[in-house]
């Protein structure tokens, strides 16, 4: 079973509670525990905080059986030099290692895309 829920809202910081919003009720849906739900919207806010224009920015989050999927773009290209930036500092990379099992980034159209995993259901265990 895959569900996808898309949500476009203006890249302006008074509408990322919106996102919030959205991916809490995802959370309970899900039966999400606290940890991975703020895991995921502290990868988001991370993405998001990079866009504070007029334009708009889209949400896509897809759910399976094993894990919870957000793309999140357009996001400036600038994002790609913030990842490879290596440093002790708590840079994007380290954020989004730490918080997500794994992040990617595409460039589509001159801008980046990012998708993120966060896994949601335990992985089973073998000979258990």
């Amino acid at each position: 079973m895959t569900d996808e829920i898309t949500l476009t809202v203006p890249a302006q910081e008074d509408f990322r509670p919106v996102v919030h919003l959205v991916v809490g009720g995802l959370a309970v849906r899900l039966d999400l525990t606290i940890d991975a739900l703020e895991d995921l919207q502290v990868a988001l806010d991370t993405l998001l905080v990079r866009r504070d224009d007029e334009g708009d920015v889209t949400i896509r989050v897809r759910i399976d059986d094993q894990a919870i999927r957000a793309t999140v773009g357009p996001l400036p290209l600038t994002l790609l030099d913030d990842v490879e930036r290596e440093g002790s500092e708590l840079g994007l990379r380290r954020v989004l290692e730490t918080v997500c099992e794994s992040f990617e980034i595409e460039e589509r159209d001159g801008e980046a895309w990012v998708e993120l995993s966060k896994q949601t259901a335990a992985p089973a265990r073998a000979g258990g």
